[in-house]
């Protein structure tokens, strides 16, 4: 089974390093496309010497990982953020998932990189989110191609677009958590973790409750 590992990036210098040396140890058959979405600092001169192919996007999430799997050659597109770090055999245990027939798609179990109180409390509050049928882009999301076209792709919202995709994802098949884990940052909330979190819980009720993501994304601002 062959991979397009889609990375959307804005300048994101600081993490290709790191991202190359764990993608350099992942078993299996895949493509790195990096959809940059205009960075200043040099990120896509850094993708493109370490051999992986580079589109320029509009900015925005959405947009950019659309760009990036219109000329994906993989069977399954495997959406990573760029401080997200898969486990070696990732791709062995989402082609062991695929071989059922029924599944259209699934993401990782997640644990918050460093030892800070703040990295601990996310990673044990994360698994409770999925009961509130929330999915973030963070815990590396794959889908099939043919499942990712019929469902349109990312639409352009200004966030939550990974929560979006996930439940139409759903509604073509069984979504399934691979139980391992996917390591992220969690520099969004060093230093600033009470606010933080308290607006992110705030936008996520305003989004159940059917508030537009272009109109929580004033909301969300602060904390990019």
């Amino acid at each position: 089974m062959y991979f397009s590992i889609i990375i959307p990036t804005l300048n994101e210098s600081s993490t290709i390093d790191e991202l190359a040396e764990s993608l350099s140890g992942l078993e299996g058959d895949f493509e790195v496309i990096v959809a940059d979405g205009g960075s200043s600092d040099g990120t896509d001169g850094m993708a493109s010497r370490y051999g992986w192919r580079v589109i320029q996007s509009p900015r925005g999430r959405g947009q950019q990982m659309n760009c990036g799997a219109a000329p994906a050659a993989g069977e399954v597109l495997l959406f990573l953020h760029a401080d997200t770090r898969l486990p070696v055999d990732a791709l062995t245990m989402i082609e062991r998932m695929l071989a059922d027939d029924r599944v259209s798609g699934g993401n990782f179990n997640l644990r918050f990189s460093g030892a800070s109180r703040e990295a601990r409390l996310l990673t044990r509050i994360y698994p409770l989110l999925s009961l509130g049928g929330m999915c973030y882009g963070d815990s590396a999301i794959f889908v099939r191609r043919e499942i990712f076209s019929k469902t349109g792709g990312y639409r352009d919202f200004p966030l939550f677009e990974d929560v979006d995709l996930y439940r139409r994802i759903k509604q073509s098949g069984k979504f399934v958590r691979i139980p391992a884990y996917a390591i992220t940052s969690s520099r969004r909330f060093e230093g600033r973790f009470i606010r933080t979190f308290a607006l992110w819980s705030l936008l996520q009720v305003l989004y159940w409750l059917g508030v537009s993501p272009c109109r929580l994304n004033r909301l969300y601002r602060p904390l990019r």
